[in-house]
């Protein structure tokens, strides 16, 4: 089942329930007259709004994470298993055997 046109769908209603909304505020802000569809004041369709947005974002992010979860599986268990065979390296440019690992105090003079 394509899921894009549904997404779209989504989208058109939220965008629908915007405009519904905004006509409603414009009716009330304009006239004495406080218009409700079905009890549904501007505010209630600009919640429904958001909601029919919502869901949309929610059903792309499922989309994707579907499509992309073997992919995303297959690099994540190569990458833990290059972590538990590769050897701990050090970096020996840093500290040699032997030597302290705090640098003496530059302040003093030199004993030359």
């Amino acid at each position: 089942m394509p899921i894009l046109p549904l997404i779209d769908l989504l989208i058109l209603m939220s965008t629908a329930s915007l405009l519904v909304g905004f006509v409603l505020k414009a009716m009330a802000v304009t006239t004495r007259y406080h218009p409700t569809i079905l009890g549904f004041s501007s505010l209630d369709f600009v919640i429904i709004a958001g909601i029919w947005f919502g869901l949309a974002i929610v059903l792309a992010a499922r989309t994707w994470v579907k499509l992309n979860e073997p992919r995303l599986l297959g690099t994540r268990s190569q990458t833990g298993l290059l972590r538990r065979s590769a050897p701990v390296a050090v970096d020996e440019d840093f500290e040699e055997p032997g030597e302290p690992s705090v640098p003496a105090e530059s302040g003093r003079a030199d004993p030359r």
